[in-house]
């Protein structure tokens, strides 16, 4: 990978972190209100809510730390390559998830 293509994934990657972390910063996660009122529905709906908003955030920590990992792969001029097999990821591949630290192929293969 030449330098110019490794310049523009780390734009990217650095693009990603920061609307990753942009969005921590306007997400609030309140506890479930438990109001008392309404069916049994209607008072499960707030901590369904809720539950999916915490899962949200793992995700996005999730996708942050792979992120920096990235970064840090390219620092260490290991970016590009699979982490399993050794071959070098495809442009289809690090166009698609720039952060990801696996091919395809082994990616499957746990999957």
């Amino acid at each position: 990978m030449n330098a110019g293509e490794l310049q523009r994934y780390k734009t990217l990657l650095l693009d990603k972190r920061e609307e990753l972390l942009a969005e921590f910063d306007t997400k609030v996660l309140a506890p479930a209100a438990r109001t008392g009122e309404g069916d049994i529905m209607d008072q499960a709906r707030p901590d369904a809510e809720a539950d999916i908003q915490i899962s949200l955030r793992q995700s996005d920590n999730q996708t942050l730390r792979e992120v920096e990992a990235a970064l840090t792969r390219i620092n260490q001029r290991t970016f590009g390559v699979c982490e399993m097999c050794q071959q070098p990821l495809s442009e289809a591949r690090l166009e698609a998830v720039p952060w990801s630290p696996i091919c395809r192929k082994c990616k499957e293969a746990i999957a």
